[in-house]
């Protein structure tokens, strides 16, 4: 056996953690006799000063077995080590039975130090095989990919020592089973059964022959359990301990280590393994990204490193590779094919083709029709179909892509896809003659609930559609040409209002600006979602107190909508309202009253007097005459859009509190504080409650009862308000913001005062 082996048994059997292996390891390893701590422990990525402490823990544990070692000053015990574990390597008189006296037929595995990013599984996989009385049947399972046979031998290997009567390495895929341990037993133990018995009969006979100690048995990539396994298990004694590696996840009977993809830490330690240290130090971020991409699947990732490493690449950026790992995904030459020096035979998507040959037809329509989501948890029920044979048909499709590790299941109802298996189910939308109506039913179901997404979302409606926004979005990015042109802009809408409607203007401004462009790109400048979609953006313009960029965009949407319907409709009632709003804001009140006027005349005409759109139209009437002072109107027109909001709104609604707080104002400032103030604190915990504690509606509100406190004397009141304001406006709105200016200078003002 080779002395690295010999070493990684030496620390089994020595029960030292994963670090104290990893150190020991590479500490006696005949090729850095030569070498310092620092530099070992700089291969190992850690400190000196750590490498040394390991170290110390290693020769405290040899010396229960070496008390030599306990004696000898620290750096004599290095020598002294060496020199016993050579000796006993080499058969001397102390040594125990090693590793030549143990029968196996272990598949070679990659040198103990490349292994990384498993050790708490190598433990735990310890941990599960000692602790069963019975057989220990232990399900190594996993997509393809994550090194669920590498695990195996690697257990297999370190923890030889364990298993003095041998591992016996079963291959689930090749010849029958039983031939396969009869095989073992005639190599290794002598034991040959008469060739007239039964083949039951036979293995009966060997394992009541087999050699003395405890017995690991290892079927590799089990497939079928009744057939590939259970025929041939040994007898139900504790020193027979049985592992599986398995793509399947059996049922709970079954005690079972779920494999993973690496942690991203341990990504980037495999790359490291495999490639130059300085060529990923050049490029960090990069490397980074590529792990992501591969989302940390060791399979890809040895595969690209391999690829980095052969001669052709050495002048390869990572940052070229990994746009045309974007580009060509898995079809790259890089995760493509297997490098002749892994041991593993596949391509990252023949590993997963394995899977999916045994999906029947809906399980794989329904690994495609998931393939579109985004890369984010997956919101798929079927509790809402009523059919139940339909409901049953889509409940066994998901069990299959559960049962072989293609689908990750976070919780009820909720599933994610790993990014690589992801692409695949992508290639294999791409193959069916029915691709284009597959990608067109989706696109149009994230936008039918894109459509659900209100003007002004409360908290309830955040929180019920929050986990179909990644899915709208992928949506709108990269399926927008599977959209009708009634549907083209609706996505970016939703989008826009989800975010805009939480004050969370930076991530609204980019969906509403697309919006613009992929309307005036499919449907021409001369189209009313054009119009739309320049209203969105220029609301959003003002709400972020850029006047001078959405009021040329309010004009073009106002001749626009002229041009396409004429001034008696809807949509001119719309546009004439926006920019008369911006005209308020911006304090050019008699340029906005006129407007208003005739929005608010258009829409009694066009919709009638009970319509929530009038209502904003005389709350908008109603804050012109507040401003300028005619308050007496201003009361009279908030009142009536109050009552009418409550009427057809209900009294939780974000436009009610929208009201309150206007009327409020009015009162306030004709110092009436004791009606104003009940009407600023309905207003300020109904905000609160439908749109969150940091917006900036409730910002505005904080701001005008912390003046009405100032106005009455109740200072102790004002500063906290102030404060709070002030602090959601910078975080929401942004430092230059006229709201947060506003505040900003209400509180200094209050400052100065006090």
């Amino acid at each position: 056996m080779q002395w690295a082996d010999f070493l990684a048994n030496q620390a089994a059997t020595h029960s030292l953690s994963p670090e104290q292996t990893a150190a020991f390891v590479e500490r006696l390893k005949t090729e850095n006799s030569g070498k310092n701590e620092a530099k070992l422990a700089s291969e190992l990525n850690i400190g000196a000063a750590a490498f040394k402490k390991r170290m110390t823990e290693v020769y405290d544990k040899f010396a229960q077995s070496y008390p030599e070692l306990a004696a000898s000053k620290s750096r004599g015990r290095l020598e002294k080590l060496r020199a016993c574990l050579t000796a006993k390597y080499n058969g001397g008189q102390d040594a125990q039975p090693t590793i030549k006296e143990i029968h196996q037929n272990i598949p070679p595995a990659v040198a103990f130090e490349k292994f990384v990013g498993r050790e708490a599984e190598l433990q735990k996989l310890h941990q599960q095989l000692q602790t069963s009385r019975q057989v220990a049947i232990v399900a190594v399972a996993g997509m393809g990919g994550v090194g669920k046979t590498e695990l195996a031998t690697q257990y297999a290997k370190q923890h030889l020592q364990n298993y003095q009567g041998g591992v016996c390495w079963l291959s689930a895929q090749g010849i029958d089973v039983g031939i396969q341990i009869l095989r073992f037993a005639e190599l290794k133990f002598k034991l040959i059964a008469p060739d007239d018995w039964e083949l039951a009969d036979r293995l009966r006979y060997c394992w009541q022959n087999w050699q003395k100690g405890e017995v690991l048995l290892v079927f590799d990539d089990v497939t079928d359990y009744k057939k590939q396994v259970q025929p041939y298990l040994p007898p139900e004694l504790p020193r027979f301990k049985v592992l599986l590696t398995t793509r399947l996840r059996f049922d709970r009977t079954l005690p079972q280590l779920p494999l993973g993809v690496l942690k991203p830490l341990a990504a980037m330690k495999l790359l490291k393994s495999l490639v130059d240290r300085e060529r990923l130090q050049s490029e960090p971020w990069i490397a980074r990204k590529i792990c992501k991409f591969l989302g940390y699947l060791p399979l890809a990732l040895e595969l690209v490193g391999r690829y980095l490493s052969t001669e052709e690449m050495q002048d390869l950026s990572l940052e070229k590779l990994l746009k045309r790992l974007e580009k060509k995904r898995l079809e790259h030459e890089a995760v493509a094919k297997a490098n002749p020096l892994m041991r593993y035979e596949y391509g990252v998507a023949e590993a997963i083709a394995l899977s999916w040959k045994q999906l029947d037809e809906k399980a794989q329509g329904l690994g495609c029709w998931l393939s579109l989501y985004a890369l984010a948890d997956i919101p798929f029920s079927v509790e809402w179909i009523k059919d139940d044979d339909a409901q049953e048909f889509w409940e066994k499709a998901i069990a299959q892509l559960q049962k072989l590790h293609l689908i990750q299941c976070q919780s009820k109802g909720i599933y994610r896809l790993h990014p690589l298996i992801r692409q695949f189910f992508q290639m294999k939308l791409d193959e069916l003659s029915e691709a284009n109506e597959v990608k067109t039913a989706f696109a149009a179901k994230m936008v039918k609930l894109a459509k659900q997404i209100p003007q002004q979302p409360n908290r309830k409606d955040i929180f019920n559609l929050n986990p179909f926004i990644p899915h709208i979005a992928e949506v709108a990015i990269h399926l927008s040409q599977y959209l009708s042109d009634e549907d083209l802009i609706w996505s970016f809408t939703g989008l826009g209002r989800f975010y805009e409607g939480q004050g969370l203007y930076q991530q609204a401004e980019p969906w509403l600006q697309q919006c613009v462009e992929k309307a005036k790109n499919r449907l021409g400048l001369e189209h009313r979602y054009v119009a739309a979609s320049l209203n969105n953006l220029a609301l959003l313009y003002e709400s972020t107190g850029r006047y001078s960029q959405a009021e040329p965009l309010y004009q073009q949407v106002l001749e626009l909508t002229k041009r396409l319907v004429g001034n008696n409709h809807r949509d001119f009632a719309d546009g004439i309202n926006s920019l008369a709003g911006l005209y308020n804001s911006t304090g050019r009140y008699s340029e906005a009253e006129p407007l208003y006027l005739q929005a608010l005349a258009l829409r009694k005409r066009l919709l009638g007097d009970n319509h929530p759109d009038v209502a904003t139209s005389l709350n908008n009437l109603a804050a012109v005459y507040s401003s300028t002072r005619r308050y007496s109107e201003a009361e009279l027109l908030f009142q009536q859009a109050l009552e009418l909001r409550k009427r057809l709104l209900g009294d939780n609604h974000p436009y009610v509190a929208d009201s309150l707080n206007n009327l409020a104002l009015v009162y306030e400032s004709t110092e009436c504080y004791s009606k104003a103030e009940p009407l600023y604190q309905q207003a300020l915990e109904l905000t609160k409650r439908l749109l969150g504690d940091n917006h900036p509606h409730v910002a505005q509100t904080m701001n005008n009862l912390a003046r009405l406190y100032e106005s009455t004397g109740r200072y102790s009141k004002v500063e906290p308000l102030y404060q709070q304001a002030l602090a959601i406006c910078e975080q929401t709105l942004g430092v230059g913001h006229p709201s947060t200016m506003m505040v900003r200078g209400n509180y200094a003002r209050f400052l100065r005062k006090a």
